[in-house]
């Protein structure tokens, strides 16, 4: 028995079927390929809409140079009293925190037994004196020997001798302002018995006031005796103090090679106060005209500082518009807001000064100068 053919129908519904399936690819295939072209030339025609920025424009303008420094004020004279020799308290006349003058009296202690003693030791003195008078009178009439003489004489010395240290202990039994000054919290209290040596209380001459601070010593060429300083606080940030460079120091540090120096500052409100932290500059006698623009212009990197400069220029669509162009800069003193170009940029020229992170050379941008801040010299934080 011999096999039986294949059906031809199902041969053909086979080859239909994948004739279909085919065609249905290539259209498919068509379909896409037009579709990837058509995103092609649009991407080769788009152009991407321009970043906003602000700007600022490099001006020259006139800084006085500074030598900046950290350092902390002192008091031109300052002591914490105490009491020289031991006693009990008797009357206080300050209260703290005050204003003395030199030679007020500040402590007094007992000294009722002193007082007493003085009182005898000065008729002694009184007899002493009357004593040698009648000795020198009889000796010069030759009634009396020169020995007598000169015993009356030394007992009228001693007597006196006498006086005068009673009389500097009842005056040590007195504490005076040395000068004029603020004192400080007192340490002591009425019927207090104070040991020899114990503080009182401190005491301040504020006005005018020091400020210490340290150079390194290449700064040594640039200051001088007589230079104006400006210091400035934080506990006042809207306040400024003007003095001048008074003391610096004959030596320069071995450990740091730096140089102490002060200032001498009028203090006459009294807000500067001995152990503040204080902000120092010290003011060159000249002005020289530098290059400023804000730092916020600036695009920091390790291998260069940069900056966008804008020009107009033709986009990537034809149009006018805004470009920036990334150029390397070399900076100089930080002022505020503002920092100094040495080389790189001319006066006039236009930076982005806000945004330069996302900028890119060509990329068309627009400026928005609406909400730009205002770059001072001296920013004053202000509080939320």
């Amino acid at each position: 028995m011999s096999p039986s053919p294949r059906p031809t129908g199902r041969r053909k519904r086979w080859v239909l079927g994948i004739l279909s399936l085919l065609g249905v690819i290539a259209i498919l295939v068509g379909i896409k390929g037009a579709q990837i072209g058509a995103m092609i030339q649009a991407g080769a025609t788009y152009v991407p809409p321009p970043e906003a920025v602000t700007t600022a424009t490099a001006s020259a303008v006139d800084w006085q140079g500074t030598q900046r420094a950290v350092g902390t004020v002192l008091a031109v004279r300052g002591v914490t009293l105490g009491a020289e020799l031991s006693g009990l308290v008797r009357d206080i006349g300050f209260e703290n925190g005050a204003r003395v003058k030199k030679g007020q009296v500040l402590v007094q202690f007992d000294s009722t037994s002193e007082a007493a003693q003085l009182a005898g030791v000065e008729a002694e003195a009184e007899l002493a004196r009357l004593t040698r008078a009648r000795v020198q009178s009889l000796h010069s009439q030759g009634a009396t020997t020169q020995a007598e003489l000169d015993a009356a004489q030394a007992r009228a010395v001693q007597a006196e001798a006498s006086v005068a240290t009673l009389r500097a202990m009842l005056a040590k039994k007195v504490i005076r302002a040395p000068f004029d000054g603020r004192i400080g919290i007192r340490q002591v209290e009425l019927g207090q018995v104070v040991s020899a040596g114990g503080p009182i209380a401190s005491l301040h001459s504020l006005d005018p006031v020091l400020v210490e601070f340290l150079l390194p010593q290449q700064m040594l060429a640039k200051v001088a005796l007589g230079q104006k300083v400006r210091v400035h606080v934080d506990v006042f940030p809207r306040d400024t103090w003007e003095g001048d460079l008074t003391t610096i120091n004959p030596e320069v540090e071995l450990a740091s090679r730096n140089v102490r120096m002060r200032a001498t500052v009028p203090n006459a409100d009294g807000r500067l106060m001995p152990g503040m932290f204080a902000n120092i500059d010290v003011l060159a006698e000249s002005q020289s005209q530098v290059l400023v623009i804000p730092a916020t212009s600036v695009l920091f990197a390790p291998y260069g500082d940069s900056v966008f400069v804008l020009e107009e220029g033709k986009d990537a669509g034809g149009k006018t518009a805004l470009l920036p162009k990334q150029r390397f800069v070399r900076l100089g003193e930080r002022r505020g807001d503002f920092v100094v170009v040495t080389s790189g940029l001319k006066p006039g020229e236009q930076v982005a000064s806000s945004g330069v992170f996302k900028l890119r050379n060509g990329a068309a941008v627009v400026a928005n100068n609406s909400m730009a801040p205002q770059a001072e010299t001296a920013p004053i934080p202000v509080d939320p």
